[in-house]
């Protein structure tokens, strides 16, 4: 019994401990002319879905929760933002080549039509952001129209 209080004492002390490590936020109040938004002329039903769904972990903005700032969940989520930023950032779409934008066009229906976008993990806590049958239509018949601005 006395061993399980020093590793709880201990435990304890390394949780508390952790809590005054910072961690960069993925904020950012700056308007980006190469954003998807911008650079494709969205309308304002795709961007809120957009928005809602896929900027948080695909932007330069992320609107974060509460629980943010508890470690080790502010380190787990910043790595998931680190790599969604790293496969596609919606903020960087117009300097990103023809080619790189069919193939993320590409991606992007394939993950939605698969269900993997966006993930569970974040819509179990984040309800608004998953996609209905009708929004995932819409978004995919918006997105196949896109490809045709990108055949080149």
């Amino acid at each position: 019994m006395k061993i399980f209080k020093i590793i709880a004492l201990v435990a304890l002390v390394v949780f508390v401990g952790i809590q005054f490590i910072p961690t960069t936020l993925n904020q950012s109040d700056i308007v980006y002319e190469t954003d998807f938004m911008i650079v494709n002329n969205v309308s304002e039903t795709i961007q809120s879905k957009f928005k809602i769904s896929c900027y948080d972990c695909h932007s330069n903005n992320t609107a974060y929760p509460w629980y943010h700032k508890i470690q080790p969940i502010a380190w787990f989520m910043g790595r998931h933002i680190e790599d969604g930023k790293a496969e596609l950032n919606f903020n960087e779409w117009g300097n990103y080549s023809d080619r790189r934008k069919k193939s993320k066009i590409k991606s992007i229906i394939s993950q939605i039509k698969d269900g993997k976008m966006p993930l569970s993990s974040y819509t179990l806590i984040h309800g608004r952001a998953k996609l209905s049958e009708s929004d995932e239509e819409l978004i995919i018949k918006w997105i196949d129209d896109l490809k045709i601005v990108y055949k080149r």
